[in-house]
């Protein structure tokens, strides 16, 4: 009797970094928060829920939050350019100022070397999610296929079979 218990893996099987479980956990249990309880139990014990609508949940959670960083990266992209224009146009006037500036642009290239990081391992995590989500949903795709013609082929094997009996007794060579 298969038990009622669903279907997961160790986050720490997936090839993850210590950051990247760390992160995988977290997102997971903010998708989870909104999608089920059984996804925010897995996530609390260290392992990923395996069933298809938990992983598209935490696909579609981490597909948002590459979005949100990708567009914090343009942001800051386009802060560093102004930096650097405000520094290439008033060159005499900032002098005084050159440090802070610098200390400024740094701070700016800092957060995104840092987002572009956490930007790499998120599409390392979803790139696994996907993986597993496309593996349960073949997976069910496939148990689905497999009970329906079973029960197709017993239907058409068990008509098939009374009417070998009707139309004569030569039934008996095919044995099940």
């Amino acid at each position: 009797m298969p038990s009622a218990e669903p279907s997961t893996v160790e986050d720490t099987q997936l090839g993850l970094t210590d950051e990247e479980i760390n992160l995988l956990r977290y997102h997971q249990a903010q998708a989870g928060s909104s999608s089920s309880r059984a996804a925010s139990h897995a996530s609390s014990q260290g392992r990923l829920l395996l069933d298809s609508s938990s992983l598209a949940a935490l696909s579609r959670h981490l597909d948002r939050l590459m979005h949100q960083i990708q567009q914090r990266i343009e942001y800051l992209s386009e802060q560093s350019s102004v930096v650097t224009m405000q520094q290439y146009d008033h060159a005499g006037n900032l002098v005084d100022n050159a440090d802070a500036e610098i200390a400024r642009f740094q701070g700016i290239m800092a957060q995104i070397d840092e987002l572009e990081l956490d930007f790499d391992r998120i599409a390392h995590i979803r790139d696994i999610v996907r993986d597993y989500r496309q593996r349960v949903e073949n997976l069910e795709r496939e148990l689905e296929n497999s009970s329906s013609s079973r029960r197709e082929h017993h239907h058409s094997h068990r008509h098939s079979h009374s009417h070998r009996n009707e139309a004569s007794s030569s039934g008996r060579r095919h044995r099940h």
